[in-house]
């Protein structure tokens, strides 16, 4: 893993730290509020982690009487995240965190959650399998995600605007997240087409020891 390029990608996050709420307002009032409401409707157990809590934008959807943690790599993210949870009296453990380095000791959430974060951690891979690794047996992990087209058409484009859509927001849009899941030793247990092919509702689980 390439420490120097995660430097990159907590700095652009920072820089947009203040504009972000407002960068895709329009999809979240279309579509992204019903897909978040999906995602957090699944969840299980009572010790939950947030990664990549952002901005906050999750904080309405979190369900009651679960203890809630939420991390960020972004300081002036995380700094938005402090403020919306001050204001709105919400009670939850917020830390400034990389998912390719958890500060956690194994076995601790019962579910992990993440929106629209894999497509910016550098190492992906690395991000799962930590994720993996903080998460009791048996657990579940759920990840609102875009990932790239099934479609040979739809993936060409993807990948020819990818340089320039994360220059400009920090996300990469031909991620193969269904992939890198498995391949961090999740099992994958169930992938909700949520639109086009492109934005996926995945559901994994870590397999108990036997």
């Amino acid at each position: 893993m390439n420490d120097k390029i995660t430097d990159v990608v907590q700095k652009r996050y920072d820089r947009i730290a203040g504009a972000y709420d407002m960068m895709e307002i329009v999809a979240e009032l279309s579509r992204y509020k019903k897909w978040r409401e999906l995602l957090w409707s699944k969840v299980e157990g009572g010790k939950v982690l947030e990664v990549g809590v952002g901005t906050g934008r999750n904080f309405t959807y979190y369900p009651p009487n679960v203890e809630i943690t939420a991390i960020d790599f972004s300081a002036r993210m995380l700094a938005r995240a402090k403020e919306k949870a001050s204001k709105s009296g919400l009670k939850l453990r917020l830390q400034q965190m990389d998912v390719q380095h958890l500060e956690f000791e194994p076995d601790t959430f019962d579910t992990v959650v993440a929106s629209f974060v894999f497509c910016s951690v550098p190492d992906p891979v690395r991000g799962l399998t930590e994720i993996r690794r903080v998460i009791k047996p048996g657990g579940k992990v759920l990840l609102l995600e875009h990932v790239l087209s099934q479609k040979r058409s739809v993936a060409w484009f993807m990948n020819l605007a990818n340089p320039l859509v994360v220059r400009l927001m920090g996300a990469n849009i031909n991620r193969r997240t269904i992939e890198n899941v498995k391949a961090s030793g999740l099992s994958v247990e169930h992938v909700t087409d949520l639109s086009a092919g492109i934005f996926k509702l995945i559901e994994a689980r870590k397999i108990a020891s036997r």
